[in-house]
C-alpha cells in the first residue's frame, strides 16, 4: 500500500560481507547466526547505526536447523540495532536474499520504512541433520503413550536402520536430479562445451583474483575468524589445469567439473537501503539506485525447459518494464551457479526461435559485451552461499557504479532451485 502520493527512489548505501569460506573450512565450528549476525554488526558499525531503529531487516537461508524459525530477528537483537527493529526471514533459493532487497525496496518506495537492510547467510558446514521418518513417528508415538506399557511399546520397534541420518541434498523432488546434473542437460541442449566453460571459469578466478590484488573488495568485506579474504579464489589456476579436472555430474559425456562449477560455500552478505530522504539527514552517499526487480519461474519438471533458465525470462520482462535494451548496461553480474549456465542463458538471448518461442519477442534479445561480465568475479570463483550471493552481488554493483563516473547502469540475473530466478537493475 502506497503511503503519499508518488513512490520513491531507493538508494542503495553500500554493502558488507565476510569472506566466503568452501565448505568445511574456516567457518566449520559456526553456523547461521553467528555469520549474519556479524554482517549486521558491521554494518552497524561501518554507517553509524547503534541504536538505531530501522524500518526492516530482511534477510533467510536456504539450509537451516529448525530452531532458527526466527534467524533474522535473533540476528538484529545481537547486532546493536534498536531492538525495536523488526527482523523477517524469507527463502527464495539462491535468489534469497536480492529477493530481500527487491522487498525492502518495495517497502520504502511505498513509504512504509525509510530504510532497512536485506541479505543473506548459507551454512553447508553445519546443516541440520535429522532421522528417518520412521523413527521420528517412533518417538511421538512413544510420548503421546497415557500408560506405562503405551509409551514403551513403540520401542519394540526400534531398528538399526533408524539410526541412519538424512542430510541435506541440492536435489529436485519434481527430477530426482541434482543441480549438476540438470545443468548438464542445459548444457547438451545449448550445444555448450567444455572449452568455452573452462573459459568463463578461468576468467571468473583471474577477475577475482584481480579485483583483491587491486583492493576492491577491502571496504566490501570484513575479516571474520581469521579469514580475510574469499578462499576459494585461485590465481594461481589455469586453462590448462582447468581441462585435466575430472566430469562431476556425468562421468561418460559430461562437461561439469568442480573447476567449471560453483563451490560449496559458508558465508554471509547484507546491504544497506533507504529513501533519499533518509539517507541525506544521516549524510550517508548514494552509491546507486535500486530500479527494477522481477522474479520469475518456468516448467521444468516437464523438461520443457532447463532447470537454471528464468533468468532468461525475467530479465526479457524486466527490460520490458524499463523500456531498455539488454545493450543498455555498463555491467552484467550473473550469478554463475555454473559456468554452463550463464553460457545457455546468454545463447538464449541471442536465439531468435528460443526469444520468439519461448519469451515472446518479435527478435531476439542480442548478445552483452562479455568484457562487462562479472568484471570483479562471479561465484565460480568467489564462492556461493546460496542466500548470500545476491546481496553479495547488489554491494558489488552499486560500488562499480559509484565508481564510475561514465556508468549510468548494471543488470542482476540469479538462478534459483525450483526453476526460479529473480532479477535486478541498478543505476546510478
Amino acid at each position: 500500500m502506497l503511503v503519499g502520493t508518488t513512490a520513491r527512489r531507493v538508494a542503495i548505501l553500500g554493502g558488507l560481507r565476510i569472506p566466503f569460506a568452501r565448505a568445511y573450512t574456516a567457518y566449520a565450528t559456526v553456523g547461521n547466526q553467528e555469520m549474519l549476525t556479524a554482517v549486521f554488526r558491521a554494518l552497524v558499525e561501518r554507517f553509524g547505526l547503534g541504536g538505531a531503529r530501522l524500518g526492516d531487516v530482511v534477510a533467510g537461508a536456504v539450509i537451516k536447523h529448525s530452531r532458527d524459525y526466527n534467524l533474522t530477528r535473533e540476528c538484529v537483537l545481537s547486532s546493536g540495532l534498536d531492538p525495536q527493529t523488526p527482523g523477517l526471514d524469507l527463502q527464495r533459493a539462491c535468489g534469497t536474499s536480492l529477493e530481500a532487497a527487491i522487498l525492502t525496496a518495495n517497502k520504502i518506495a511505498l513509504g512504509q520504512i525509510d530504510c532497512g537492510i536485506a541479505g543473506g547467510v548459507d551454512t553447508i558446514s553445519d546443516p541440520p541433520v535429522v532421522y528417518p521418518r520412521a523413527y521420528q513417528q517412533l518417538l511421538l508415538a512413544g510420548a503421546r503413550g497415557k500408560s506405562f506399557a503405551q509409551r514403551v511399546t513403540p520401542w519394540l520397534r526400534l531398528r538399526p536402520r533408524h539410526f541412519k541420518p538424512v542430510l541435506p541434498a541440492v536435489v529436485e523432488p519434481r527430477t530426482g536430479l541434482s543441480m549438476g546434473q540438470s545443468a548438464e542437460l542445459m548444457a547438451h541442449r545449448w550445444g555448450i562445451g567444455r572449452e568455452e566453460q573452462d573459459r568463463l571459469a578461468y576468467e571468473s578466478h583471474m577477475n577475482a583474483a584481480a579485483a583483491w590484488r587491486e583492493g576492491f573488495y577491502d571496504d566490501l568485506v570484513v575479516p571474520y575468524l581469521g579469514l580475510k579474504t574469499d578462499n576459494n579464489v585461485r590465481a594461481d589456476t589455469s586453462l590448462e589445469k582447468l581441462s585435466r579436472l575430472r566430469a562431476s555430474f556425468d562421468a561418460r559425456d559430461g562437461t561439469l567439473t568442480a573447476g567449471n562449477s560453483t563451490p560449496l560455500t559458508d558465508g554471509a552478505s547484507g546491504v544497506l537501503l533507504a529513501s533519499e530522504e533518509w539517507a541525506a539527514r544521516r549524510k550517508l552517499p548514494v552509491l546507486a539506485w535500486l530500479r527494477y526487480g522481477k522474479a520469475w519461474a518456468v516448467d521444468f519438471a516437464s523438461g520443457k525447459e532447463g532447470l537454471l533458465m528464468a533468468p532468461a525470462h525475467a530479465v526479457a520482462a524486466m527490460l520490458r518494464d524499463a523500456g531498455l535494451a539488454l545493450q543498455d548496461f555498463d555491467y552484467y553480474e550473473i550469478h554463475e551457479a555454473f559456468a554452463a549456465q550463464v553460457l545457455c542463458t546468454l545463447a538464449a538471448w541471442q536465439s531468435a526461435e528460443y526469444c520468439r518461442d519461448a519469451l515472446g519477442l518479435a527478435a531476439p534479445l542480442g548478445a552483452i559485451d562479455r568484457a562487462r561480465l562479472n568484471v570483479k568475479g562471479g561465484s565460480v570463483a568467489i564462492g556461493h552461499p546460496f542466500a548470500a550471493t545476491g546481496t553479495r552481488i547488489v554491494a558489488t554493483l552499486a560500488k562499480l557504479l559509484a565508481g564510475n563516473p561514465a556508468a549510468r547502469r548494471g543488470l542482476i540475473s540469479v538462478c534459483t532451485a525450483g526453476g526460479m530466478g529473480v532479477t535486478a537493475i541498478v543505476e546510478r
